[in-house]
């Protein structure tokens, strides 16, 4: 068994191989491939799975690439993926592309996730509304002074606009969830390819503010508690939390396949929701499909 880790600009490929797969080898036993591309957050969940379960069948490859939501919706719409992974919905207009190409979306949420919003231990804010949170991205807030803090500027993270935590933060935060309000991050709001380089920008930057998914937050960066409005409880992001839906910023995550799932990939999906697989949904820090 061959098994190839490569990992190139924020871009985690993982490939899963059977020797003597390959028809040309004169094998009569060909491996069972599974293409699966998408999420930056769903990623490292989907690399611990497709290890997992390789372990357990012998028979299957599975190749897992990030590159973000975007990235892995647009595969699957033009037909070069089995799974794409998914931070957020899948829009009308995708499914409207995709059903041009002959191709029906079925989506299959597989574990929630919180978005955690994360400053400098150094930062002596601790609580927000979503309301601040708006008003800092948005740009009407600009000083940590505005927010109990001191005075020093905001400097405002955010992932790519081809990331489904970029949308889904700017929907349910920026936005308030208002599908008529159409606010946008500030122009000065520094936008990063990588959870990894948000944390990392967090960590060395007293003045900056981020988001990110629960289960990509480390320790060592300061996580804000959150209040769903003014005078209403605040609360941290946690598996708990987001099960009893108290706190105000978490979602679902996806995986969607073209048609209903037939053998291999219907498998696959099948373990995924089984307790093994959930259980390393919670070891990973997202919270498992009761």
């Amino acid at each position: 068994m061959n098994i190839r880790w490569s990992h190139l600009l924020f871009v985690f490929c993982f490939l899963l191989s059977a020797c003597g797969a390959d028809s040309s080898s004169g094998s009569t036993s060909p491996a069972l491939y599974i293409e699966n591309k998408g999420s930056d957050t769903i990623v490292n969940l989907a690399l611990a799975w497709a290890e997992r379960y390789q372990g357990e069948h012998a028979e299957v490859r599975i190749s897992v690439t990030g590159g973000g939501s975007g990235t892995g919706l647009a595969a699957l719409i033009n037909g070069t993926v089995d799974i794409a992974n998914s931070s957020r919905k899948i829009k009308e207009e995708e499914i409207a592309d995709a059903q041009a190409n002959g191709i029906q979306p079925v989506e299959h949420t597989i574990a929630r996730d919180a978005i955690a919003v994360i400053v400098n231990p150094e930062n002596p804010v601790s609580e927000l509304t979503l309301q601040q949170i708006a008003d800092i991205y948005s740009g009407k807030i600009n000083n940590w002074r505005e927010v109990g803090g001191e005075d020093r500027p905001i400097v405002r993270l955010s992932r790519e606009t081809n990331s489904g935590t970029h949308v889904y933060f700017l929907e349910t935060v920026l936005r308030l969830g208002s599908k008529e309000d159409k606010t946008l991050f500030a122009t000065n709001t520094l936008l990063l390819p990588s959870s990894e380089g948000i944390i990392a920008e967090v960590r060395q930057n007293p003045n900056a503010i981020g988001y990110d998914g629960l289960g990509y937050v480390p320790s060592d960066v300061k996580t804000i508690a959150i209040a769903k409005a003014e005078g209403d409880p605040f609360v941290l992001p946690s598996a708990a939390t987001v099960d009893d839906k108290t706190y105000p910023i978490a979602r679902d995550l996806y995986m969607y396949t073209a048609g209903e799932p037939i053998g291999a990939i219907k498998d696959y999906l099948e373990w995924i929701l089984s307790p093994e697989a959930q259980n390393i949904v919670l070891e990973l820090g997202f919270v498992p499909i009761k």
